[in-house]
């Protein structure tokens, strides 16, 4: 199981957003000894004591546990042994994720292989001064996460988070920077402050990360403003520690309910405060053409968007660009991802395109699929045919879209059944129009179109979302057939570049292998 499906999943199960930070402070421990009448042994022996009574006291209301690497390191090879007890005493469906801050890059790669599979942890947490180096050799273990430290609650921190002025301070670089390193589901961001202008311009910047605060409460009436500034349109992605003074007191269990149960009614003020459509995604619909044969702005609704049409010259001005929306939130969705990646011809690229993200999202998928449409219009043809696998849901949309028949090439052919190579009803003759998804050598469309040509059909055109760049098109033009593609590797890099997205290292990269 995933880090994030952990997560999810022990959020739903305990109704609550709450974490416990599982720090053996000496002075902690000392107040919390005193209360119990003193008591005798060694400080590791009360640590041993406090640790288990937290668990037991907490395990059923939060969704998580969160002990600070420094507190153990500090007892010397004890402590990493307490570390090791700890992991033993969570709830395996409790997500363990360690404070660490690490930033040293040479030990970057061993301590990961560490923490993840030695100790068992489910996530740790970086110092991102190092940048994406930082957090790559944890990101290759995909079933884990990094939390990423954006914002410290230290004062004497302030100069430098904060430069060079308010309208575009560091930390909010640090958070724009560290979404380029990973998806939703494996970054989250730590948030330092308790302030909640600072936590909502988070929030504002990163909208669907989960965010975790820094246990700051000697201000509890803040508790509210803070989670309307943190919590998502959906009244969830902010993780908050149990305030440390409750970990030493008598009846934990019964106070960790109580925050609960406070933080689920803010959330429920949160939900009962939106829009009665605000959590229903209408799928996006292009209006009627005006008469100057351009479509119409789309009504306003909860999902709108500008009309995906390509522009004239859609490089003069990358910000204009009437696809830019689209690109943005197809990278937001975490389509593109850098790293080392094996393609499907064996070439190894320093990014990897990852389209099928998108049917997961109704609103964004009809959204592509309208820029599929726009030049499947102009062509004629009898049938779609969908290049198995990763295009065969786009195939199947445009197909109801456009009212015209699908049919597919299999990539393999059964060894049972009918054992037919193309799947669906068609005529000799015919004339189809492939679709793929994205176009890089060539290679899949070529076969496809083999196999639809041996069954008598006629392949004229191959429409593709993104045309990747290089010897395809020219290969595909020599074998006799006309490639649409909605975009281009180029066009993709100006408008990220233009919207912040894409560092000039990340642009060049996409630059090279196109």
């Amino acid at each position: 199981m995933t880090f994030f499906l952990k997560l999810t999943e022990a959020i739903a199960s305990r109704q609550s957003l709450l974490i416990t930070g599982l720090d053996p402070n000496p002075e902690m421990l000392h107040t919390w000894n005193r209360s119990r009448g003193g008591g005798t042994g060694s400080f590791l022996s009360q640590a041993r004591r406090w640790i288990k009574a937290v668990i037991e006291a907490t395990a059923d209301h939060v969704c998580a546990v969160k002990p600070s690497l420094g507190f153990y390191q500090a007892l010397g090879a004890v402590g990493i042994d307490l570390l090791r007890e700890v992991r033993e005493l969570v709830p395996p469906d409790l997500p363990l994720i360690l404070d660490a801050k690490h930033a040293d890059l040479n030990s970057a790669s061993a301590l990961a292989h560490y923490l993840f599979h030695d100790l068992g942890v489910d996530a740790v947490s970086l110092s991102p001064l190092a940048g994406q180096d930082i957090a790559a050799p944890f990101l290759l273990h995909t079933d884990r996460a990094v939390v990423v430290t954006c914002h410290s609650s230290s004062p004497a921190a302030r100069v430098l988070q904060h430069h060079p002025d308010e309208s575009d301070p560091f930390y909010l670089r640090v958070v724009r920077e560290s979404q380029l390193w990973a998806t939703p589901e494996q970054l989250l961001l730590e948030v330092g402050t308790s302030d909640p202008r600072i936590l909502a311009r988070v929030r504002a910047a990163a909208p669907e990360h989960v965010l975790i605060l820094r246990s700051l409460w000697g201000r509890e009436e803040r508790l509210e403003a803070l989670l309307q500034a943190g919590l998502t349109s959906a009244a969830d992605g902010l993780l908050l520690p149990l305030p440390q003074n409750l970990l030493v007191e008598e009846g934990l269990a019964e106070g960790a309910a109580a925050l609960k149960r406070q933080i689920s009614a803010v959330r429920e003020r949160v939900i009962a405060a939106r829009s009665p459509d605000a959590d229903r995604c209408d799928l996006w619909l292009p209006q009627p053409a005006a008469a100057e044969g351009r479509p119409k702005e789309p009504a306003a609704g909860p999902c709108s968007d500008p009309p995906a049409d390509p522009p004239a010259d859609p490089a003069a001005d990358p910000a204009a660009d009437p696809l830019a929306p689209l690109i943005v939130d197809l990278f937001d969705i975490g389509c593109l991802l850098f790293g080392d990646y094996v393609q499907a011809s064996g070439a190894v690229f320093s990014y990897y395109i990852d389209l099928r993200r998108i049917i997961s999202d109704p609103n964004l998928f009809h959204r592509v699929l309208h820029t599929y449409s726009v030049l499947l219009q102009g062509l004629n043809f009898d049938r779609i045919a969908g290049i198995p696998y990763g295009s065969l849901p786009t195939a199947t949309g445009l197909s109801l879209q456009l009212h015209k028949p699908l049919i597919y090439p299999r990539k393999e052919v059964k060894a049972h059944g009918a054992r037919r190579q193309i799947e669906g009803d068609f005529r000799e003759g015919e004339t189809v129009v492939v679709v793929d998804d994205i176009l890089i050598t060539g290679g899949s469309v070529l076969d496809g179109i083999a196999k639809l040509a041996s069954s008598g059909l006629v392949v004229r055109d191959v429409v593709v979302f993104i045309d990747h760049g290089g010897q395809a098109r020219a290969r595909l033009a020599a074998a006799g057939y006309r490639t649409h593609a909605v975009l281009d590797i180029d066009r993709i890099t100006a408008v990220l570049l233009a919207a912040r997205r894409l560092t000039t290292e990340q642009a060049a990269e996409l630059g090279a292998h196109a």
